[in-house]
């Protein structure tokens, strides 16, 4: 099996979806531009028809594609940094090739000093004509922005489009493929030179913005919405705004610009002239005999995340930004981009400011860098229009819920809407995806293959209505359980949007007892309990075994991978578990959350529950607690990846703030305890540019009332292989117990930035961490076995050694140094442990690891 083979076409299935904004003109000119002394191809080359903006940049193989519909141009100019600019004559109203050879400049402006009788090149800010006009564009930015004005509203037009780019045309002629001809016969070979593209994915959206400076508000009225649809094993939904998130708006105003999970330092930023070099490159007349200077710039390092490109800047005393292209730079640490530009284009107001007026990020997606044959291309194009400033609205008009189901009037507009509002026409290969996907998807061999991809890739195989999984728990192993075979799914919206089941039936045969979930949701909002804002209740029953302290993130613990552990691991409990629970978020990201819980533990393995009563040791077989739960939570700007069954939440540098309250009552249900416990979280991440980004997270706890150790908080431990963010790697199962408690965490990724300095790491895509955790705890008197014999005492081990401690004056500390992006897409980390090292069964330092697709 070529497994290989397998990995790409995943890879490829997954990735689908963007837009694009390029499309047949009258003039189109097409070439490739190569170094005239050692013919090596140059790339992000500058091309441009001389005295205008209409222009384009090279790809990473130096080749190019310029197109325009004025008659009257008939030269174009081709520059790039330390080559004498190339004027050549072009004909007009057709179609042609230019291969352009550029020779090196002798000197640059402003660069040439002289030391020692030799002559060298030196860039400094001091003294430099482009640094003060950057600094002139930054010191201007906040009044050129839309934001300046109290009031702006204009329609979006926002196409997605992805493609398979160079399929042989040979391909649909072998026999398994023959079916799918009318898929892969359309191509397109016009919209990027070198490039045949088969597109596989687009996406239409139409909105009215309103825009309203004081108080802020922005509502986004859609007015239409189109997209191919791949049937219910895809999520379409889902996929869109991932990728729609990878391919981020991009402001040139901002200091940083978000694109394929990384941070950009802009090159108008505050701080760009610190790690940017500027030249002034031309100085152009626009079609509107507005003067523009032409600024190119590239990165001071080029292996930091950063752009090369040029920006055009008016010279009517605002320094606006008319014209911009940005090139993501091919030495960065980045996985399966190939290449990414993005090109802004910016039109005037009366009143002689510049909104901007198109937005195009093409990026080309592979495997590998080298190998530019086959991949993925995603283009998208967003068209800004019909703008209006500081017209007042009522205030109804500024609002409405962005999160609002769009009615089926909006998703089904007919064709003679895009026909009207498209700014773009659709090329003769996009207008027919459309069509053509709506046949694959009723195709059995289409369907026989999402589902196989489903079962590998989310572990779930669907039946309609049902889907049966997840893969990863069907078999696993414990000390206590022995072989556990378990079988379970889950319903899904075609069964209804109101109402969702989830059950599971699991078998120890070590143990011989069976486990088994179940659970019931509806939703009192009309929308999936899987959407934002979530609003529902749910009611579950739950007999299953678990690890006193283990909470490991986005994994079951019968996963069977973590069926592997260190150490001794054969302290078990036996839960039964009633729940009940009202869930409510509200639009403005704070939601808030009410439920009861009784919850018996039974011990299993070795572990116990003994007590002294009266002088006479005492067994305690089950321990029942009541609980009446409460909490609150604060996410500002949340966003999430939405699908028809998960969400997953997107990291942005907004914190996250959660407060959970429960009180136990004793008497209600067989409850056996009086107590009330709080605990407290915040996570946030920063991002620190070329740095890479840090996430944080403080959290404390107290527990009030004198209960059993079970009952009070036991710290997430790990003796699992696998690096968990949120557990400590190297304490054990059970080590450490508190009634009140505060912690520190700090996971920081710093995205290649040493690695890239040397060559071997830098060519290996390696990429540096770095963590730190620090647990302050303690037991207060009323907690303490050793003064209370009554209460459960702390277990020990078969010799009489305790395994379970409180923790002291002097915190738990771990941390740990790692290497990601290891095949990219595996962590390790070594991990050392930094006190309470003369516990029995400690590791001091340890190799864990961690797997995370990522960009």
């Amino acid at each position: 099996m070529d497994f290989k083979r397998i990995y790409k076409s995943l890879f490829f299935l997954i990735l689908f979806f963007s837009a694009s904004a390029l499309y047949a003109q009258q003039t189109v000119i097409t070439g490739t531009i190569t170094d005239a002394a050692n013919r090596q191809t140059l790339p992000s080359v500058s091309i441009s028809f001389t005295g205008t903006t209409t222009g384009t940049t090279a790809d990473v193989n130096g080749k190019y594609r310029l197109v325009t519909s004025n008659q009257a141009l008939k030269q174009i100019k081709v520059s790039f940094l330390g080559y004498k600019d190339a004027f050549l004559s072009v004909v007009p109203g057709k179609e042609q090739v230019i291969n352009v050879k550029l020779f090196t400049a002798s000197q640059q402006l402003n660069e040439v000093v002289v030391k020692s009788a030799k002559r060298t090149t030196r860039y400094r800010n001091k003294d430099n004509p482009a640094v003060e006009l950057i600094r002139k564009v930054i010191e201007n930015k906040e009044k050129n922005r839309p934001e300046a004005y109290n009031y702006v509203e204009y329609k979006e037009y926002d196409k997605m489009m992805f493609a398979l780019s160079n399929v042989s045309a040979q391909f649909s002629d072998r026999k398994f493929f023959r079916k799918y001809k009318f898929i892969l016969d359309n191509r397109d070979s016009s919209l990027i030179p070198g490039k045949s593209l088969l597109p596989i994915y687009l996406d239409e959206k139409l909105q009215q913005v309103y825009y309203r400076k004081n108080p802020e508000k922005t509502r986004e009225n859609v007015l239409g919405q189109k997209s191919v649809n791949y049937g219910p094993g895809i999520d379409n939904e889902g996929l869109t705004q991932y990728f729609k998130h990878l391919y981020n708006k991009v402001d040139i105003y901002t200091n940083n610009v978000f694109l394929i999970t990384s941070q950009f330092l802009s090159p108008i930023s505050d701080n760009s002239p610190n790690y940017y070099k500027f030249f002034i490159a031309d100085t152009i007349v626009d079609e509107h005999n507005q003067k523009l200077i032409k600024l190119d710039f590239t990165p001071r390092n080029t292996t930091d995340v950063l752009f090369e490109g040029s920006i055009y800047i008016t010279q009517d005393g605002n320094f606006a930004v008319q014209k911009c292209d940005l090139t993501i730079n091919k030495h960065i640490n980045i996985n399966f981009i190939r290449s990414m530009t993005v090109n802004l284009e910016f039109q005037q107001n009366p009143d002689g400011r510049y909104h901007l007026s198109k937005s195009t990020t093409i990026a080309d997606f592979g495997a590998s860098k080298k190998d530019a044959k086959s991949g993925l291309f995603g283009i998208r194009a967003i068209t800004f229009s019909n703008y209006v400033v500081n017209k007042a609205r009522p205030d109804t008009t500024y609002q409405g819920s962005p999160y609002a189901e769009l009615s089926d009037e909006v998703k089904h507009r007919p064709e003679s809407f895009w026909q009207e509002n498209r700014p773009d026409t659709l090329t003769l290969a996009e207008s027919k995806v459309y069509k053509n996907i709506d046949s694959l998807r009723n195709m059995p061999s289409f369907k026989r293959t999402v589902d196989i991809a489903t079962l590998l890739l989310a572990g779930y195989k669907g039946f309609g209505k049902f889907e049966l999984g997840p893969a990863n728990t069907f078999y696993s192993f414990n000390p206590v359980e022995g072989f556990r075979l378990r079988v379970g799914g889950r319903t899904t919206p075609e069964l209804s949007k109101r109402y969702y089941f989830e059950t599971y039936a699991a078998y120890g045969f070590k143990d011989e007892r069976w486990k088994y979930f179940l659970s019931a949701t509806y939703s009192l909002n009309d929308k999936s309990i899987y959407r934002f804002p979530q609003h529902y209740i749910r009611a579950s029953f739950q007999r299953d075994t678990k690890i006193p302290g283990a909470s490991l993130q986005f994994v079951q613990e019968d996963n069977f991978l973590l069926s592997f552990k260190r150490g001794v691991n054969d302290k078990f409990l036996y839960n039964d578990f009633y729940r009940f629970d009202y869930v409510h978020e509200l639009e403005s990201h704070f939601s808030y959350a009410m439920g009861f819980k009784k919850w018996t533990q039974e011990p299993a393995g070795s572990l116990y529950f003994d007590n002294v009563v009266n002088g006479t040791p005492n067994s305690i077989h089950h321990l029942t607690t009541t609980e009446l739960t409460g909490s609150i939570r604060w996410a500002p700007h949340e966003q999430f990846y939405q699908g028809k069954i998960y969400r997953i939440p997107i990291p942005n540098k907004y914190p996250a703030f959660e407060l959970d309250y429960a009180t136990g009552i004793k008497g209600l249900f067989a409850g056996e305890y009086n107590y009330q416990k709080l605990d407290f979280r915040a996570d946030k991440r920063f991002y620190f540019s070329q740095l890479g980004y840090a996430d944080i997270n403080l959290s404390g706890g107290k527990v009030f009332g004198a209960i059993p150790y079970p009952l009070l908080t036991i710290h997430r431990a790990n003796q699992t292989y696998a690096y968990d963010i949120d557990s400590y790697n190297l304490m054990n199962f059970l080590e450490f117990v508190s009634d009140k408690y505060a912690s520190f965490r700090i996971d920081q990724h710093f995205s290649g930035f040493f690695f890239n300095k040397i060559p071997l790491l830098k060519k290996l895509k390696w990429r540096e961490t770095a963590s730190l955790k620090v647990l302050y705890g303690g037991l207060s008197d009323q907690n303490n076995p050793g003064i209370h014999p009554s209460l459960y005492q702390l277990p020990v081990d078969a010799n009489g050694v305790p395994i379970t401690y409180t923790l002291g004056k002097t915190p738990y500390v771990e941390g740990s140094v790692g290497i990601e992006n290891i095949f990219k897409f595996i962590r390790i980390d070594f991990v050392r442990r930094f006190t309470y090292l003369d516990q029995p069964n400690v590791a001091q330092w340890g190799l864990r690891t961690r797997v995370k697709f990522d960009f």
